[in-house]
């Protein structure tokens, strides 16, 4: 899984170094890097693994094709999406496209979050985590536990077979 926040520098050819655990998270896949595009939902871009690209196409699949959303997804997903390969020091190269989307200027926020990451620049992020940290705390019912069944290695109740 990809966690944490962590601040790194973007140099002026638009590398920066990514955490050495979101690395380890997609190491040992088809593609020796990340995969990043610009979000849709603000200036901040969004990425993770091959994984999480295979998962959304499923997703993606499911739906009609000919549905307009699918198709939206499609071009704001898979057709914006920029795989990064890893250099020799964990570093990847930006497209100068996705720093000016993300209004990244010399530094970058990696924000880990689960099955996938998200890329800031760090005022804005401020900005949006004390939001979010609101938000939360003021839905934090809706975060549910579900019941824990019963594993189905423990003997049955009702003192197991009769023969």
């Amino acid at each position: 899984m990809f966690l944490s926040t962590t601040n790194n520098g973007v140099d002026a050819k638009g590398r920066v170094s990514v955490p050495a655990d979101f690395r380890a998270v997609v190491r040992g896949g088809v593609f020796d890097g990340i995969i990043v595009w610009p979000s849709f939902e603000g200036p901040y871009l969004e990425g993770g693994g091959q994984a999480l690209m295979e998962r959304y196409q499923a997703l993606i699949e499911d739906m009609d094709p000919y549905d307009e959303a699918r198709i939206a997804f499609e071009r704001a997903i898979f057709g914006a999406a920029k795989p990064l390969s890893f250099d020799a020091n964990g570093r990847v190269t930006l497209p100068r496209e996705l720093i000016e989307h993300a209004q990244l200027d010399g530094k970058a926020t990696f924000v880990g979050l689960g099955s996938r990451f998200e890329l800031w620049s760090p005022a804005l992020y401020a900005e949006h985590q004390t939001r979010a940290r609101s938000f939360a705390r003021d839905n934090k019912k809706s975060l549910r536990l579900s019941p824990r069944r019963p594993s189905s290695s423990r003997p049955s109740s009702s003192g197991g077979d009769a023969s």
